[in-house]
């Protein structure tokens, strides 16, 4: 059954319907409350809504279970979950959450979770990285204030998630470099709502250098300490 053939469905806006868009439709719904914890959809009813097969239906349904976000049950059907159950780090559902409602208590935890993780991953880099991981640590801190005090958010964004990311892998804990892509999504989130000054503050410049230059020198207090007051700023700032 293709989706100008379901039986009373809405009209298909393209000969197909991604199944990226129901899923995104779905996940909104569910992180915003529109669809509420308990709540009950079944595979024809999301079939009429959005105009697709069933087989697209079941395939969305298997994405936002592995989130956590549905659960099907026998004889019941397709079950809304509450947030308690939810893939929290899953990174759309953080993209979802930053976009919605509750965006200022998502932008708090994730910073919470970022000032418990990231100055410990610095000190630890300070001790672990490799001669090309210090290195490369203080070139992306110089692009960042050569971009920064140019006014270039994009490509700052871009050097920003490197540097971070770089720290989370040079501090050879792979619980922490797991986190990559959470960190990378509040960092993006920031910049794509505006949330970014125009010319990012000189203490965020200045901070990223000394966590380099800590890193660098293998001084794992001064890294650590140089980390938790850039994200001390941060925190500051969505406070």
């Amino acid at each position: 059954m293709t989706a100008e053939s379901v039986p009373g469905g809405p009209p298909a806006e393209s000969a197909a319907v991604f199944p990226t868009r129901i899923i995104d439709a779905l996940g909104r719904d569910i992180v915003d409350g529109v669809l509420a914890p308990g709540e009950r959809l079944t595979i024809e009813g999301l079939q009429q809504r959005f105009g697709v097969s069933r087989t697209v239906v079941r395939d969305c349904m298997r994405v936002l279970e592995a989130m956590q976000l549905i659960v099907p049950r026998r004889r019941v059907g397709i079950v809304v979950q509450g947030p308690e159950r939810w893939n929290v780090y899953d990174r759309r559902v953080i993209r979802w959450r930053l976009e919605g409602p509750g965006r200022a208590d998502q932008y708090r935890s994730l910073t919470q979770l970022r000032r418990a993780v990231e100055p410990v991953a610095a000190s630890l880099a300070a001790s672990a990285a490799s001669p090309g991981q210090r290195e490369r640590l203080v070139a992306l801190a110089a692009d960042l204030r050569r971009l920064g005090e140019a006014g270039a958010l994009l490509d700052f964004l871009e050097v920003d998630i490197a540097f971070h990311d770089l720290v989370l892998e040079a501090s050879g804990n792979e619980m922490f470099l797991a986190l990559r892509e959470v960190i990378a999504e509040v960092l993006s989130g920031r910049t794509r709502q505006g949330l970014m000054p125009r010319r990012p503050e000189q203490h965020a410049l200045r901070t990223h250098e000394q966590v380099a230059a800590a890193v660098r020198d293998g001084d794992g207090p001064r890294a650590e300490s140089c980390m938790a007051s850039l994200l001390a700023e941060v925190s500051s700032a969505i406070d």
